[in-house]
């Protein structure tokens, strides 16, 4: 348990550098930074999926359902393994960007996360694989896997059609969407079942089924709103579209299932728990609003047209929903302490960040002019984030 402990503080450690990297990015608009911004933008992404969330996800597998096993050699070894990966590209992507060692450890660390499932399904026991949780964070270890097939087909695409071809983007969509809407967030539905049973508390085997089927269905259909801006057939907005309509069903079916489950499940939670993961509740819902009206033409367009718009897209998904709910179990299952001022601080730079991007967004959609010292109050709001995790990880340090 200490170890898994001090896991958790590597991740935490990495989603300081992420935060840091962040500030060095807004500062390319006030101040001549001596570094490539595409480098630095590369470095931020990598670390931010797979230094901090990847990190913490697993770790919390583990801890559910692999730490009583007589495996914690060869999980020790898949750890460092993908820290020394994670480490390489940490070196590397700032100073070459996409290059032969920077891909090689990016390969490595795919590599290591194979492993890793491999580990997770061969070692998981049978009374564990007739659990609902169990379900779900296998389907979102398959989710891991399949995004995976964009990183590979990069290399391809780059030595055949070039990185301006539109199969270029779309791989790294494919992994994006796959990472976040099927690794990251099947995870953590899979997570939250499993702190359901662990309290006791049933589903009915109609919802379970239900939620289970119509998040599965989503999470595939919903790729293909990742594909409009290529102006494709209409049949991939219809699918696109069809994928959004059984996210809202899924999201109605959790909705109904914490109603019911919210009674008991409150003795369990503290007051900071409770507080992260009823905002994540609300931002899923607006992920989920905001992925259903991207699948008409007019904004599947404008969303592809005008980044800020993206951007505060992935924001919300990764800092709002995921890096929010990660925090909660973390702290749910003794993996982390929580602090409050931390928190506030974290939610005070996520909002004002959020709202400054999108902003931004609609002076470019709207034709009007920022406001001046724009770009110095998105650096020094976004940089109460990175004050927050510091905070937080020093906390952790102290106990």
């Amino acid at each position: 348990m200490v170890y898994l402990k001090k896991h958790i503080h590597i991740a935490l450690g990495y989603f300081v550098i992420i935060a840091l990297l962040g500030i060095v990015l807004r500062l390319f608009t006030i101040v001549v930074v001596p570094a490539n911004y595409r480098y630095i933008v590369h470095t931020h992404s990598h670390i931010a999926l797979l230094g901090w969330v990847y990190t913490a996800l697993t770790t919390l597998i583990y801890k559910i359902y692999l730490i009583k096993k007589v495996i914690p050699r060869t999980y020790t070894v898949i750890f460092w393994s993908m820290q020394v990966t994670i480490i390489g590209m940490l070196i590397t992507f700032p100073f070459m960007g996409y290059a032969l060692f920077s891909i090689i450890f990016s390969t490595l660390f795919i590599l290591a996360s194979y492993w890793f499932v491999w580990l997770f399904i061969s070692h998981t026991s049978k009374e564990q694989k007739r659990t609902l949780s169990y379900t779900y964070i296998r389907a979102a270890l398959y989710y891991m896997v399949l995004s995976s097939i964009g990183p590979w087909a990069l290399g391809v695409i780059m030595n055949t059609l070039g990185n301006t071809s539109i199969w270029y983007k779309i791989a790294i969509y494919f992994y994006l969407h796959f990472q976040y809407n099927g690794w990251y967030i099947v995870a953590l539905f899979g997570v939250f079942l499993y702190i359901l049973e662990k309290s006791n508390i049933l589903i009915s085997k109609s919802k379970s089924n239900l939620l289970y089927l119509s998040l599965q269905i989503g999470t595939l259909l919903s790729f293909f709103l990742s594909v409009l801006w290529t102006e494709p057939h209409t049949i991939f907005y219809i699918l696109g579209g069809i994928g959004a309509l059984f996210l809202i069903v899924a999201y109605y079916v959790l909705i109904t299932i914490i109603i019911e489950c919210y009674p008991r499940l409150y003795k369990y939670i503290n007051s900071t728990e409770r507080t992260l993961l009823k905002i994540v509740l609300v931002f899923l819902g607006l992920k989920i609003i905001l992925q259903t009206i991207s699948a008409i033409p007019y904004f599947s367009e404008l969303a592809y047209s005008i980044i800020d718009f993206v951007i505060a897209y992935l924001h919300l998904t990764f800092l709002g929903i995921v890096s929010l709910c990660i925090f909660a179990f973390l702290s749910l299952l003794q993996l982390l302490r929580l602090s409050k001022t931390s928190i506030v601080l974290f939610l005070i730079g996520f909002f004002g960040s959020e709202i400054l991007i999108i902003y931004k967004g609609l002076a470019i959609w709207l034709q009007f002019s920022l406001y001046p010292y724009y770009f110095t109050s998105l650096a020094t709001i976004s940089s109460l984030m990175a004050v927050a995790i510091i905070s937080l990880l020093i906390y952790q340090l102290k106990l």
